[in-house]
């Protein structure tokens, strides 16, 4: 079997590697290294996250009650509100355990969740507080409960009972005869849930619940990942099942960072491969990843909403050190399985 730097034109792990981006640089040195966390180059990186870069410029811009910009417009002030920055700060590793950050996750909880069924919802209830539970969609609660596991709130209650929606609510439909009634789908069934599940909606479920580690996967948790990886494979990643010829959305083929509520092709392979997957259905996909890389092993950034965020991240169609670690990390995840799951 071919070693997976071998699809790589150069290895870019130095470039990585640079004290420029300390997110990259920790993550670099877990993932494509192999160091320990307790590893003292490791922990420095660490560390760097909340003194250096992005995650400093973001906190900076926070009120003191922990939301950016206006408290209400928690979702819809796209992309600087307080669920956009939540994203980002998770996207960037940031430590959960600063009081900035924590504060922030306990306004989305008593902001933006539904207590009754869970869910995330993109408004607040004035008469009860919490999130509208007529305005909980998936692709928010796959983002919010991504976010919140990877800033330490795994065993929270409030946080269990978001995975629970997604493993309750979260269809991956293709294309079914009649779309599913009742609980949340009857608002939502023509769009999120209708006879073909929204793909950016499954994808950011996928991403939330593969966040949870082996050990403490629910057999819920379990089947629903069952569940959502068989219809992304049926999608051969990002196709439409019914027609393998046709791209759906061409915009999944261009890869940005941070995606938001988009997906890409590059975003569903990352989950993929963290859980385990190597299927001949996702090799399509990884050979598009790997052309996609310049003569430095590098990779562009596509697609981004820089301008609309707080703090812009990394430049439009130059190398983007996130789309290539990304890439990088899937390739030694892919190519280094040797079977099938």
């Amino acid at each position: 079997m071919k070693s997976w730097k071998s699809y790589l034109n150069t290895d870019p792990t130095d470039w990585l590697l640079e004290k420029s981006n300390p997110s990259i640089r920790y993550i670099t040195l877990r993932s494509i290294l192999g160091k320990h966390e307790t590893d003292p180059e490791v922990q420095q990186a660490k560390q760097e996250i909340m003194h250096t870069g992005l995650v400093p410029a973001i906190l900076e811009k926070q009120h003191s009650k922990g939301y950016w910009e206006d408290p209400e417009r928690f979702y819809s002030a796209k992309y600087k509100g307080t669920v956009w920055q939540l994203l980002i700060l998770a996207e960037l590793y940031a430590d959960g355990t600063n009081d900035k950050i924590q504060n922030a996750c306990e306004f989305i909880l008593n902001n933006s969740q539904n207590a009754e069924s869970g869910g995330f919802a993109y408004s607040r209830s004035k008469k009860n507080g919490g999130g509208r539970r007529s305005e909980v969609i998936p692709c928010l609660t796959g983002n919010m409960v991504f976010s919140l596991i990877r800033l330490g709130y795994l065993n929270d209650p409030r946080l269990q009972k978001g995975i629970d929606w997604i493993t309750t609510y979260q269809r991956f439909d293709d294309k079914i005869p009649q779309a599913p009634t009742g609980g949340p789908y009857d608002r939502l069934k023509t769009g999120c849930f209708s006879r073909h599940s929204c793909h950016m909606g499954a994808a950011k479920a996928m991403k939330a619940l593969a966040e949870i580690s082996p050990q403490q996967q629910s057999a819920a948790v379990k089947k629903t990942i069952e569940k959502g990886a068989e219809y992304f494979l049926l999608h051969h990643v990002f196709k439409s099942s019914h027609h393998l010829d046709r791209v759906p959305k061409p915009g999944w083929l261009r890869f940005g960072f941070p995606l938001m509520y988009q997906t890409d092709a590059l975003e569903i392979l990352e989950f993929l491969t963290t859980l385990g997957y190597k299927d001949q259905r996702m090799q399509e996909a990884v050979d598009l990843v790997v052309s996609k890389q310049n003569n430095k092993g590098q990779w562009l950034l596509e697609n981004t909403f820089n301008g609309r965020y707080q703090v812009s991240i990394e430049k439009k169609d130059e190398p983007s050190k996130w789309i290539t670690l990304r890439a990088v990390q899937i390739l030694k995840r892919y190519y280094s399985t040797s079977t099938k799951k």
